[in-house]
């Protein structure tokens, strides 16, 4: 038999001791960095007092959507309304001036929608990337509430089996992709 053939059994310990100093270190790094970043990545709820008749119609509304509202901002081309309902979509833009959100018309626009939609009470906001935070807030301020104190909204209230006038439109506001920008 020639050299090549040759293996020379080497005997193998069964036991042998695992190293796990490397693996704390790098956890006992990665804790504070996740804690740290834990502080600057909160979903805040903005906590309001509504009328115990529009809480109704916030949770019949979750049951049952009768039309779902979308409002979908862009720096390029302004805020884009959609209302869905029955299978119908019908699309209502506000264009921007002089570059900046056009608040006031975006109200009003949204006025109109509640009238003609006083049963729904949420409205989805999904801005592009590119608008600043404080617009989006702005927005869901706008949303909320009508600011003209002659234009209410009828809502049923269950309890006195009447229906009464309110000045919330779109108190309910679900907003996504808040952070892509």
């Amino acid at each position: 038999m020639g050299r090549r053939g040759y293996r020379p059994i080497a005997k193998m310990p069964f036991e042998f001791e695992l190293d796990l100093a490397p693996l704390l270190s790098v956890m006992m790094k990665l804790v504070p960095v996740m804690l740290i970043s834990t502080a600057f990545v909160q979903v805040m709820m903005i906590e309001s007092d509504l009328p115990q008749a529009v809480k109704e119609a916030i949770q019949k509304q979750e049951e049952k959507p009768v039309a779902v509202v979308m409002m979908t901002p862009s720096m390029k081309d302004g805020i884009k309304i959609t209302v869905q309902k029955n299978g119908q979509q019908q699309v209502k833009m506000v264009a921007m001036v002089d570059g900046q959100f056009d608040f006031p018309t975006l109200h009003k626009t949204l006025q109109a929608v509640k009238k003609e939609n006083p049963e729904v009470f949420r409205i989805e906001l999904t801005p592009d990337g590119n608008v600043p935070y404080r617009e989006v807030v702005r927005m869901m301020d706008e949303a909320r509430r009508s600011r003209d104190k002659e234009v209410r909204f009828p809502v049923f209230d269950a309890k006195e089996n009447k229906t009464v006038q309110t000045e919330y439109m779109f108190p309910d506001v679900v907003f996504s992709n808040v952070f892509d920008g």
